[in-house]
């Protein structure tokens, strides 16, 4: 390829050329969203257009949609949003979620990436009451799609709460279930970094992590109108991707030997692939393929010269000879199929020459 190609949308999708106009309008306009003067009653009409635009993607009432700096802290205030829940979390939950709560027990995945339900029952039999469950909709890394409609029938029976984190599900697969508490980030289906929504469902007994007049009372501090209605116009333009070309692009990627996919077997969404293969290091060939013009993730985390085995792989056993070759490629509203191909030979030749 002659320009870089980008095969990270799981991290970060570019920014849409409807969105980036959105919030240009905005910010050449002056005006806090709570004044009642012609400028403020102006930002107001785009933070509402832009909740109505959520609400209509999610299937919730207009009311029930909060706006939040993004994913992480949407998922913290859902966490701490039910003073005095014990917390059952998924194993394979984003950081963000694992790094901001004292989980009660961590529900189990089977080898496939999906969420052992029958174990995860069992933990809400044992759970103390009130409880809420939080789980992700789509996992990021594997793009697993857990069965959600199942969990939410079983804490349903059991009397709790269900809190979904629909980062990686929102602009991916009809968001058709409505749980308790819902997290979306804007940045994910090519709004702008910054902006997000928690969506609480009415009845649900919650407390507001950031106290203020905003918001309803749900979320204080001043709207970011321009990140607003960056995502607004994003979720009003987002388009699904094509699993077609995932699946012709992983048939090329396995005639590798030793190559696998990891959540093959489970149901995922269109655009992501998690790729490992024994033998492979995947800090390695991110650092060779970005040289190459192709930019993809680990599935390690490296900081300060370590490298940490993805907690995801972790919790779907994955062999530990592939643990450290993880790769993800996910791709979006901007990519080309060319750009598939390219990036599949240079894996292949960069893959075949660790191998030999």
């Amino acid at each position: 390829m002659t320009s870089p190609v980008y095969l990270d949308y799981n991290a970060t999708a570019p920014l849409r050329p409807e969105a980036q106009e959105a919030m240009l309008e905005a910010l050449d306009h002056v005006g806090n969203a709570s004044s009642v003067h012609a400028f403020g009653r102006k930002a107001r009409l785009w933070v509402e257009e832009a909740r109505k635009e959520v609400a209509k993607a999610t299937g919730a009432e207009v009311e029930e949609v909060v706006f939040t700096s993004g994913g992480t802290e949407g998922n913290v205030a859902a966490l701490h949003g039910l003073p005095g829940t014990s917390v059952l979390v998924s194993a394979t939950s984003h950081n963000s979620v694992l790094k901001n709560v004292t989980a009660h027990a961590f529900l189990p995945v089977h080898p496939s990436g999906l969420l052992n339900l029958e174990e995860a029952e069992k933990q809400m039999a044992s759970a103390p009451r009130p409880f809420l469950v939080s789980a992700e909709w789509v996992n990021n890394e594997t793009g697993v799609i857990h069965p959600v409609a199942e969990l939410q029938a079983l804490v349903k029976k059991h009397g709790g709460y269900l809190h979904l984190d629909a980062v990686q599900a929102l602009g991916k697969i009809p968001l058709t279930l409505r749980p308790d508490l819902l997290t979306l980030a804007a940045h994910k289906i090519g709004g702008p970094q910054g902006a997000g929504a928690l969506v609480i469902r009415e009845g649900v007994p919650f407390v507001p992590l950031i106290k203020g007049s905003h918001e309803k009372g749900r979320r204080g501090g001043t709207e970011n109108v321009a990140g607003i209605a960056g995502f607004g116009a994003a979720v009003r333009h987002m388009t699904f991707a094509d699993a077609a070309w995932r699946d012709e692009m992983e048939a090329q990627l396995l005639r590798v030997p030793g190559a696998r996919i990891v959540g093959q077997e489970a149901p995922r969404v269109a655009n992501t692939t998690g790729l490992v293969c024994p033998g492979l290091k995947a800090e390695i060939l991110v650092m060779q393929l970005d040289m190459a013009g192709f930019a993809v993730s680990s599935g390690a985390a490296c900081s300060s010269g370590k490298v940490t085995v993805s907690h995801v792989l972790q919790a779907m056993q994955c062999p530990e000879s592939e643990q450290f070759s993880a790769l993800r490629i996910s791709f979006g509203w901007k990519t080309q199929k060319i750009e598939l191909d390219s990036f599949v030979k240079s894996w292949t030749e960069l893959a075949l020459s660790a191998i030999r």
